[in-house]
């Protein structure tokens, strides 16, 4: 995961993509809302209803919900930042492990 000046960016490996069924996100930060860290992904993402692409229960997701609108890119015993989308097509919500969730939660909250 990468922020930079304009943007939230969530990269894939081609391995992720293929069997996640899921392309990179970028997200514009001036469409980034309600961002926090979730220290145990995993069980938000359990408790999500149906998702499609890669799944393995209690260890790793790169999957979307049926509905497409949120996005999980999670694995165990790293953390997740968790933030809303706007003007992204059917997306609204993502949650992404990455072991700097807490310094990104920080740099994309309002001052």
């Amino acid at each position: 995961m990468e922020l930079t000046e304009d943007s939230v960016e969530v990269r894939l490996s081609w391995w992720e993509k293929v069997l996640g069924l899921l392309a990179d996100i970028r997200v514009a930060r001036a469409d980034v809302s309600e961002v926090e860290v979730v220290e145990d992904p995993l069980r938000e993402v359990m408790g999500s209803g149906l998702k499609v692409g890669l799944r393995l229960p209690w260890l790793y997701y790169v999957a979307r919900t049926i509905r497409l609108d949120q996005a999980f890119v999670v694995r165990r015993g790293t953390p997740a930042l968790s933030f809303a989308v706007s003007n992204h097509g059917a997306l609204k919500r993502v949650l992404a492990s990455t072991p700097r969730a807490e310094e990104l939660a920080r740099r994309l909250k309002p001052s």
